[in-house]
């Protein structure tokens, strides 16, 4: 017969961290993928109007937007009761929006340009002029496609 000896001195082994990168960067690559990035930081306040009948922009490629409203600071401080026009990351007049297509559209595919559609994010006080002044000029750039945005109407402010 054998003998069979205890180990006393019995330790606990140490943690295989071998697969650790490997853990790290997939959690790293499926944020990157998942979140999503803005373009764009609106320089102007805006506080879209609210509305019964609204439908969802399904289609995100090919959007350009359009922010009008009061200008404000990184903070969110107001700088001045002038209503601005804002197209990417800079202030834009209504009469520069025809060139501001143009750059947009040579940026994009084929595709893209063909569904190009301007979506209009202006700020409920705005005077309807402003408005209307934009989609004249967007109207001789050819862009015909135009999105208005706006929150859905609780039943509660329904009249």
């Amino acid at each position: 017969m054998s003998r069979f000896k205890r180990q006393r001195n019995r330790q606990v082994p140490g943690l295989n961290l071998a697969s650790m990168p490997d853990l790290i960067f997939t959690v790293l690559f499926f944020f990157m993928i998942v979140t999503h990035m803005r373009d764009v930081d609106p320089k102007v306040r805006y506080q879209v109007p609210q509305g019964t009948e609204l439908e969802k922009e399904v289609n995100k490629a090919g959007l350009v937007y359009v922010f009008i409203g009061k200008p404000v600071d990184a903070q969110g401080h107001q700088l001045s009761d002038e209503t601005r026009i804002q197209m990417g990351n800079r202030y834009i007049t209504v009469d520069e929006i025809g060139k501001e297509i143009a750059k947009e559209r040579d940026h994009m595919s084929d595709e893209d340009r063909q569904r190009l559609t301007v979506c209009i994010r202006a700020d409920r006080n705005t005077e309807m002029g402003i408005i209307n002044d934009v989609k004249q000029a967007l109207r001789r750039a050819g862009a015909l496609n135009i999105n208005y945005s706006a929150t859905l109407q609780s039943n509660k402010t329904r009249r």
